[in-house]
């Protein structure tokens, strides 16, 4: 079967910009059929494909970003319901997600259209939010993590945490993420969260800023719900999927995180070296020399 490869390029960047003719071109060269979006297309000759339109997408049997983690990120919210294979080329600094590098790209592509790879199933959390009267207001699902967060003007606030139906903690704190184990290197790490190996089934706790010295991340197995409620007074509280604002919460809400029924199926090229290069991807991250454009 021809490999139809969905192309989600992070056009912010020139270096992606100045190899995407080169992606297009080895693609055609290969009998592999690229799909660019809309925007784009008719500059490549490409057909093209609408993040905002399920039907345009589904004949994709792969798809791959060009860019950074984020990059990658945006591409699942479209790709996981649809169960497209995802894989990305790093463009980005930490490249814990977009596991080929960029002087991988060609072989990387010629391995996917010979199926030369294998396939990992990463969970996600899906958040929903329900007013005073239980009513649903939001339902959304993320890769990496759900951050509920204080405005720029609050006042410290504490968050009731019930866990599996029992009291377990009260955060005095400017926030917590939950995070799966794909998103402890993310937000999760930097606010001071553990490195937890990506295909573990958990959602770790982790509070922003705790004013407490008792308070410490939590590990959990994914399939224990996790409730959270702002005790009053609540000033301005907004949560967050995968780093984007997706709703302002209230006193009166309720925000329950459990495990989503969707996932994303990671195409794998190379062999694991995630033991290897864990450490060296962390100290990279921190070097903003190497990464430019």
């Amino acid at each position: 079967m021809r490999l139809v490869l969905g192309i989600f390029p992070n056009l912010e960047k020139n270096s992606v910009r100045n190899v995407l003719r080169r992606v297009v071109d080895l693609c055609r060269n290969n009998n592999i059929e690229p799909i660019l979006p809309y925007s784009i297309a008719d500059e490549y000759f490409c057909k093209g494909y609408s993040t905002e339109d399920c039907l345009s997408m589904q004949c994709f049997t792969a798809a791959m970003s060009l860019g950074g983690d984020g990059t990658l990120l945006r591409m699942t919210r479209h790709t996981a319901s649809l169960k497209i294979p995802v894989f990305g080329v790093n463009f980005g600094k930490l490249g814990f997600l977009t596991e080929v590098e960029f002087p991988q790209m060609e072989e990387a592509i010629l391995k996917v259209r010979d199926g030369d790879f294998w396939v990992e199933q990463r969970s996600m959390l899906q958040a929903a939010v329900f007013d005073e009267n239980k009513h649903e207001a939001i339902c959304a699902h993320a890769l990496n993590d759900f951050v509920l967060t204080k405005g720029h003007f609050s006042r410290l606030a504490r968050l009731d945490v019930r866990i599996a139906g029992q009291k377990s903690v009260v955060y005095p704190s400017d926030g917590v993420i939950v995070a799966t184990a794909t998103g402890s290197t993310a937000y999760s790490l930097a606010a001071g969260g553990p490195i937890v190996y990506p295909g573990l089934d958990v959602s770790i706790l982790t509070p922003i800023c705790a004013h407490s010295l008792e308070t410490r991340p939590l590990i959990i197995p994914m399939s224990d719900t996790i409730e959270i409620s702002v005790m009053p007074p609540c000033d301005e509280w907004y949560l967050s999927a995968d780093g984007i604002n997706i709703k302002r919460i209230t006193e009166k809400e309720k925000v329950v995180i459990q495990k989503s029924p969707l996932s994303v199926q990671f195409l794998h090229i190379y062999p694991s070296t995630y033991y290897e290069t864990w450490q060296e991807k962390l100290r990279r991250g921190g070097d903003n020399s190497k990464f430019q454009g």
